[in-house]
């Protein structure tokens, strides 16, 4: 009898889950790759609170959908969701919109409460002639995100394919509690193809996940509000630009965040960038490269504070390491930017390039509190004495990026400069050619300290 209760229990609670299951085929939607279903899964997603909204197998075009609180989105093996080419739909649906806010094909706003997952595909069809409309300078704010979710909480997006995107591939701004798991990211369909976006946004969990992208393949700004209490572990990365990039938008900052167990690699194609031809003075000695692993930069009045990068592996990068703090667009009553407390350890870098890591601040704003440690370097070398560079200018409003002081840096591994209390420990740096640099280039610097540190097997610190 206790059997047969236990039974029946059971089963009540698993109707009870599921009572409020939506598929959409069942409410007319066909996925022939052909019919405008936006209609019918918006419905869906409405009525569908506190249950599930399946997606069968089958292509499912639509145009944009508003999420709403308490609802899931379960796309089965086999499913895609594809977003519709017309451009005047997103136009239309997002035209009064608040100036800087841009369209979507899945979208939410001050929402809680909301996972998509499963085992198929969201595809914006960014590739489409449609939305080949040049970089973002021109055609940003017409160009749909795939997913863009703001002012929202509780949000999970976990285990599902997401390709093509017209734009950013997904953006999450001003949110608590983001939670990206086991995705598959592929797009190098347009300009603009940032894996994943955060701006603003706190306690935010981000693992498991492969991202394959055009521009920036993690990239993270505080534009209006903090990001803080973040974790980034298990991925792999793929780009043509920055794999994992803190800035270039901070006015705010960068506060309590890991970034752990990641393998960065040169992205799978590239159709624009063409890196080795646009700056030969680089010295870039493959077609394809990372512009740099990891990046950390806060140019607009913003602070980053406690910030651990470690076990990292990284191959085809042009930089392996580039650490900015400057005052590129700071509002007249803010502080200048503030970064410290910033540790880096266990890394196994190759680069592609002449242009070496660097961690600059400003005249009168330092970079304070920094450890380097337990990091493997090989280089490409190849600089001798007739190309190296004596005076490094500031360009304390330029873009920050590692080909921004225009110019070869005069170290083989890290030049530094306006920093405060640096620590060097157990770095081994190799150059396949020969190379007359010194391995450390100190200019502006206090409190620096060297430990185990090898150029070459010699040892080394700074002249």
């Amino acid at each position: 009898m206790k059997s047969i209760y236990s039974t029946f229990m059971a089963c009540l609670l698993t109707m009870q889950l599921f009572a409020n299951t939506i598929n959409i085929a069942d409410m007319g939607a066909k996925g022939d790759g052909k019919t405008d279903n936006t209609t019918i899964i918006q419905r869906a997603i409405e009525a569908g609170v506190n249950g599930n909204i399946i997606i069968p197998a089958g292509t499912f075009i639509t145009g944009p959908l508003f999420l709403t609180s308490n609802v899931s989105i379960y796309l089965e093996n086999g499913a895609t969701l594809a977003g519709s080419t017309n451009l005047a739909t997103y136009r239309k649906v997002f035209a009064g919109n608040a100036k800087g806010q841009l369209p979507a094909l899945i979208y939410g706003n001050n929402i809680e409460n909301v996972t998509i997952y499963g085992q198929g595909t969201l595809d914006g069809q960014g590739g489409h002639p449609n939305f080949q409309l040049g970089d973002d300078s021109k055609s940003g704010a017409v160009r749909p995100i795939l997913i863009y979710i703001e002012n929202s909480r509780h949000i999970s997006i976990r285990d599902i394919n997401i390709r093509n995107s017209a734009y950013w591939v997904q953006k999450y701004a001003s949110c608590d509690g983001v939670v990206l798991r086991g995705l598959n990211i592929y797009s190098h369909c347009n300009f603009n193809n940032d894996g994943i976006d955060i701006n603003g946004s706190k306690n935010v969990i981000i693992s498991d996940c492969l991202i394959d992208s055009d521009d920036d393949a993690l990239c993270f700004k505080s534009d209006h509000t903090l990001c803080e209490n973040m974790v980034v572990s298990n991925c792999v990365i793929r780009s043509n630009c920055n794999a994992i990039k803190f800035g270039t938008g901070s006015a705010s900052g960068f506060k309590n965040i890991t970034v752990s167990n990641c393998v960065i690699h040169k992205a799978s194609e590239e159709k624009r960038r063409h890196w080795k031809q646009a700056f030969p003075w680089m010295k870039i000695t493959q077609d394809t490269t990372v512009i740099t692993g990891i990046a950390l930069e806060v140019v607009d009045g913003g602070v980053m504070d406690q910030v651990i990068v470690s076990n990292i592996t990284m191959q085809d990068v042009q930089t392996p390491v580039f650490i900015r703090l400057g005052d590129r667009s700071r509002k007249v009553t803010q502080a200048v930017s503030v970064l410290k407390n910033v540790s880096i350890h266990d890394v196994i870098a190759t680069s592609e390039s002449a242009l070496t890591s660097a961690i600059t601040g400003i005249p009168g704003s330092y970079i304070e509190h920094v450890s380097i440690s337990n990091v493997q370097i090989s280089a490409p070398g190849g600089v001798d004495k007739a190309e190296e560079v004596t005076a490094v200018p500031e360009n304390i409003a330029a873009y920050p990026e590692n080909r921004m002081f225009g110019n070869i840096l005069p170290a083989a591994a890290f030049y530094v400069r306006h920093v405060k209390n640096i620590t060097f420990d157990n770095i081994c740096v190799t150059t396949r050619q020969p190379d007359s640099r010194p391995a450390f280039r100190l200019e502006d610097v206090s409190g620096a300290e060297f430990s185990r540190c090898r150029l070459n097997g010699q040892a080394a610190t700074a002249p």
